[in-house]
């Protein structure tokens, strides 16, 4: 049964325009770091060693906030301030520990989920920064600018490491990473994408196909496909090797807001200006469900790190929603 879970309403004082999710790896016990004997898996598996999961908003209030979620329910852990205008991409490292966010203000802060403190500023000069992700190893946190360029950022050092040049490329709204680490793709406000090879630093593909800004990217879990949204109104389906088109997707009445794959890489989700989710099937290249819930667009929608069928949105109606549907 396709239902939603919970609704947190009023979850900020303005529209929710980014959100992610979290869970810190489960760590070893301190008296056995090998898990060798039986006695310290049971430990392991044990529920009440299970880390917190951590859903992470973002506002045009200049707010992050990190709420922990538990069987379906959502509590508020931090609130974290210091952007001095709205948030619009935040970002949740591989080990589920730090949290990265990027504002209008052109700043990009890096914060600790558990104690909710300030890591780091990072600079970034005078660019509007519209997306921000991780790389699989947690070493770069990775930005795109309204000249087209993308920048990587060292997690650790806090400065410019590397900048990727889409060879005067439109701004560039969108980023996502491969999660093989071998790529990262970024949508840019004309709709071209642009694939980089990472090792290389250079582009390794266009892909074209869209005639509006690409608001929204997703690798699938294998990294050989890229699921993108757009306000024309369509997601397309690209095969990162070959460059091709592997299925276009319409079904929304509006803008295409946001896209992710689920773990499994089998569906995905899409959420638009209309207002609502979808979720569709991989194989069959269709739309098994629509959910209604939101009365207002809905900027983005994610799932949750392990789990196929449990995912969550955020909107301009300044709620969070959390969704569950048949494995």
């Amino acid at each position: 049964m396709y239902s939603l879970v919970h609704k947190t309403e009023k979850a900020h004082e303005d529209s929710i325009w980014t959100c992610a999710w979290g869970k810190p790896k489960k760590t070893n016990t301190p008296n056995d770091p090998d898990n060798n004997n039986e006695n310290s898996r049971d430990s392991v598996r044990s529920s009440d060693d299970e880390p917190p999961e951590y859903i992470v908003t973002g506002s045009v209030d200049d707010t992050v906030k990190v709420w922990e979620q538990k069987d379906g329910s959502l509590k508020l852990k931090h609130k974290l301030t210091g952007h001095g205008l709205g948030v619009v991409s935040v970002a949740v490292s591989a080990d589920g520990t730090k949290c990265a966010s990027s504002s209008l203000d052109s700043s990009l802060k890096l914060w600790d989920l558990e104690s909710g403190d300030k890591l780091s500023s990072i600079e970034v000069g005078p660019v509007d920064i519209w997306s921000v992700v991780f790389s699989p190893d947690d070493k770069f946190i990775i930005s795109g600018s309204h000249a087209g360029k993308i920048h990587m950022y060292g997690t650790e050092s806090g400065k410019q490491e590397q900048t990727l040049d889409t060879r005067g490329g439109k701004f560039t709204i969108s980023v996502a990473y491969s999660p093989d680490g071998k790529y990262i793709a970024s949508g840019a406000i004309d709709g071209i994408i642009n694939i980089f090879d990472v090792t290389y630093g250079k582009v390794l593909r266009t892909l074209e196909g869209h005639a509006m800004p690409i608001r929204s990217l997703s690798f699938s879990p294998d990294s050989q496909l890229l699921l993108t949204a757009s306000d024309d109104g369509h997601m397309k389906i690209y095969d990162v090797k070959d460059a091709n088109v592997a299925g276009t997707l319409s079904g929304h009445a509006s803008w295409v807001l946001g896209v992710a794959f689920a773990p499994d890489g089998q569906k995905f989700a899409s959420c638009s200006a209309d207002c609502t989710v979808k979720i569709w099937q991989l194989g069959g290249r269709q739309c098994l469900h629509t959910f209604k819930e939101h009365n207002d667009q809905v900027w983005s929608v994610k799932y949750h790190p392990e789990k196929n069928n449990f995912l969550t949105s955020v909107s301009e109606d300044k709620s969070i929603n959390l969704y569950e549907y048949p494995q």
